[in-house]
């Protein structure tokens, strides 16, 4: 099992999401790219959420970051609770850098079977300790 956000957890991340293949994402899923600056009290992780999975560093072609904490991140991946992720962002735990329309497309937004299957594949190699 790989760390969570560690290097070599991206580049199996990478992996598992080229063997995924096409994942069918909605729309607003399959458009949206968000860069995320996680605090994390090693060290500040950069990564970007594009092609409907993380990616290691932030993407030129973000027009939209998030800053939270490792913490929430976790548990953003674990459950994708929307209510979870909508309260964050009311608490003030999740902070918007730039256009918020992204943001907001992720209220109805709906992971496909496919990236559920990603996503479940790449939980059971993670070790989020």
């Amino acid at each position: 099992m790989l760390d969570f956000l560690s290097d070599p957890w991206f580049e199996q991340v990478e992996q598992l999401g080229q063997e995924a293949g096409e994942l069918n994402l909605p729309p607003a899923l399959a458009d949206m790219v968000i860069n995320l600056k996680v605090a994390d009290s090693d060290q500040d992780i950069e990564a970007n959420f594009a092609n409907g999975y993380l990616h290691r560093g932030l993407n030129d072609k973000a027009t939209t970051t998030l800053l939270l904490d490792r913490e929430l991140l976790q548990s953003i991946i674990t459950d994708f609770d929307m209510n979870e992720i909508m309260g964050a962002f009311m608490g003030g735990k999740i902070r918007v850098e730039g256009d918020m329309s992204q943001l907001m497309a992720l209220q109805t937004a709906r992971p496909s079977t496919e990236q559920k299957e990603l996503f479940k594949r790449i939980r059971s190699e993670t070790n989020m300790g």
